[in-house]
């Protein structure tokens, strides 16, 4: 910042500072004593009002406020206020004192601009709504959104009503309900921010919006464009909000994640400009964050939060990936490396195969940025097709991927232990080899790791980190987890044993769907019972999707080493070439990409028995691992296999479903 060095006003802070540029606009910059990030805690909000009653008093021509913080501007409400909480007074007085601060910004005499440069999010977002401007800079780091949905509630702070006041019901809305984020393009293009402009530029334009007053119309918070105006009406809001309802019902259930129905609710009732829907805001979340979803939510944030810790990206910069394989997974894991920025060659002795995979990674690049020609480039740039292997001398990173046999995998890292950097990490993506058998034919086998990759590679989070204990050395350990974090993936230790733990506690479930079916219960049943309790795809639909044959396989090596009965319908569907989404047959057909079902199937069975049966099969597994040690505790396992497998976040993992099974039968 350009500011001078005063501080304004008597007040010391701990959490900010006032300075007064010599154009008389004052700049609050919020940075918040040891932490990272900046987060709306009691304390911050209480010293921010403070802050305001100085800002009156200097009555400056206007106030610019910024973040102190390079991760970005704020990420929201303080979650830990939120952890435990069953008082619904101490709830609502948190979040009325956060209504209190943003009323206190939007009243400020002057005219006042949120800049920002990096995350604005949640309760970040909601204070830069009180702000007559919002000035964003380019930078993809600079994301604006209210993700609140994802922790059980809704913007509470004030953020429903302002937010459809600049954006429209319309634009808004959907941005709440899915807790989506924006880039600061996407979010200027939608009238959410005012300006996005390169960083070189933001604080010069800034200053000059607040001289001006531009944008040359009224602040956001005056009066709403006349056709937004229009949907405001009770006739409109009744069929607007059933229509949102039927979007949201799509992807979550009321029983199961209530606060998007309740945000809708709110805004049907009253709209988005009358002072009694910031009321109700206050009051549906101070219900909601009591919920057992909301609370498990916010758990889940932490587990997330712990996961991200392990990886510590100081430790080492890995600027080149090399990838061995040109299958979908290794083409998937170089693809996406590609995209966070590294440069990545891939080896395999085909051609045809590398062609596929550069072919299959630019219809990635394209899918994921949407016109932006320049993010495709670089993608594009990064990824190198290497028929000889010239990369693995150059590699911070050497990552096998190849088909699943041990003498071929352990022909691979003979040959590249002697031609890698002493340094890189030697990592393969096994689903199903135990690493100290790979590790055999190496002359270090403490180098070894896994990096389990998951299915599709660009959406699931996590990311096995697999070890021999006594083996594999704390420093390789260390690496992987730290290239975990650079790659914008969640570290998940896990001892090597078949199936690792994903896979262990997953396919005795989808096994015993398969059982379910073979006992002439029909496919659409079972998935259906699965998805009542929360699972976000069916077993026999996922069981399709990751490839029947792959279920075999894996299946097979368990049933030798943890006793996994295989159903005989699964290898005699295998043999007859049935192998799910892939051959366009298995438990559906597939077209499109998408499972045809039959919507009905009229079944007489009890499908709470087959709920049960299913979930059982999940749950006793995942106590065995626990068991058995295979992850550090049972945070550590609920947070992999929430983030692994999908199982149910509103339930807050495995071990948490099973603890509060259990109090409840005591209660």
């Amino acid at each position: 910042m350009k500011q001078s060095n005063n501080n304004v006003g008597s007040t010391q802070y701990q959490h900010l500072s006032l300075h007064s540029a010599p154009d008389n606009i004052l700049w609050l910059t919020l940075d918040v004593a040891n932490a990272s990030a900046n987060v709306l805690s009691p304390d911050v909000i209480n010293e921010l009002l403070r802050a305001c009653d100085d800002i009156k008093q200097q009555n400056p021509a206007g106030l610019i406020i910024c973040s102190g913080k390079r991760s970005g501007f704020i990420a929201g409400a303080d979650v830990k206020v939120f952890v435990g909480i069953s008082d619904r007074d101490t709830a609502l007085s948190f979040i009325q004192l956060g209504h209190t601060l943003c009323n206190t910004i939007e009243n400020l005499p002057m005219p006042t601009l949120a800049m920002v440069n990096g995350f604005c999010l949640g309760g970040g977002l909601e204070l830069a709504l009180a702000c007559d401007y919002i000035i964003a800079s380019d930078r993809p780091a600079c994301k604006f959104g209210l993700p609140e949905v994802k922790l059980g509630i809704h913007p509470g702070f004030g953020g429903s009503v302002r937010s459809i006041r600049r954006m429209g019901i319309l634009k808004a809305m959907p941005m709440m309900l899915t807790g989506r984020n924006l880039l600061g393009r996407q979010a200027a293009k939608l009238g959410l921010v005012d300006l996005c402009v390169p960083l070189r530029q933001l604080e010069n334009t800034a200053t000059q919006v607040i001289k001006a007053g531009y944008p040359a119309r009224t602040p956001a918070k005056e009066k709403t464009a006349f056709k937004d105006k229009l949907l405001e009406n009770p006739v409109a809001r009744k069929l607007i909000a059933n229509k949102m309802r039927a979007t949201v019902s799509q992807h979550a259930k009321q029983a199961h994640y209530p606060a998007p129905y309740a945000l809708i609710d709110v805004w049907e009732k009253y709209g988005s400009y009358d002072d009694a829907m910031y009321s109700a805001e206050a009051e549906s979340v101070a219900d909601l964050i009591q919920t057992d979803t909301a609370q498990n939510l916010v758990r889940v944030f932490f587990l997330q939060n712990r996961l991200k810790a392990l990886g510590n990206k100081k430790l080492f910069t890995p600027k080149h990936v090399h990838v061995i394989g040109g299958g979908v997974m290794g083409g998937d894991i170089a693809a996406w490396c590609a995209m966070q920025g590294l440069r990545v060659t891939i080896q395999d002795m085909n051609t045809d195969a590398l062609a596929k995979v550069i072919q299959r990674a630019n219809t990635g690049f394209k899918r994921r940025y949407k016109g932006d020609k320049q993010r495709i480039m670089q993608a594009q740039d990064n990824l190198l097709p290497d028929l000889q292997g010239h990369g693995i001398a150059k590699a911070d990173v050497i990552i096998e991927a190849i088909f699943e046999n041990l003498e071929a995998k352990q022909s691979v890292f003979k040959e590249v232990e002697q031609r890698a950097r002493s340094n890189a990490i030697l990592a393969t993506n096994t689903s199903s080899i135990q690493l100290h058998d790979i590790a055999q034919a190496m002359q270090q086998p403490e180098r070894l790791v896994g990096l389990h990759f998951f299915n599709p590679v660009a959406k699931m989070p996590l990311l096995e980190i697999i070890y021999t204990p006594n083996i594999t050395s704390k420093e390789a350990l260390a690496y992987a987890q730290s290239f975990a974090s650079h790659i914008n993936k969640l570290p998940l230790p896990v001892v090597s044993s078949p199936g690792f733990l994903v896979n262990r506690i997953l396919v005795p479930y989808l096994l015993e769907a398969v059982s379910l079916h073979q006992e002439n219960v029909p496919a659409e049943i079972i998935d259906k019972a699965a998805t009542d309790f929360g699972m976000p795809m069916g077993p026999l639909e996922l069981a399709d999707t990751v490839g029947l044959d792959i279920c075999l396989h894996v299946g097979e090596i368990l049933s030798e080493t943890v006793g996994v009965s295989l159903p005989d319908a699964l290898a005699k569907d295998v043999k007859n070439g049935l192998l799910g989404k892939k051959s366009g047959q298995g438990f559906y057909t597939w077209k499109k990409g998408k499972a045809i079902k039959n919507s009905k199937i009229n079944w007489q069975g009890d499908t709470q028995k087959l709920e049960q049966r299913l979930i059982n099969k999940l749950l006793d597994e995942a106590q065995k691992c626990l068991d058995e040690k295979l992850v550090g505790d049972a945070d550590l396992l609920d947070a992999g296999t929430i983030f692994g497998t999908g199982f149910a976040p509103f339930r807050g993992g495995p071990m948490r479903y099973l603890k509060s099974q259990k109090h409840s039968s005591l209660s």
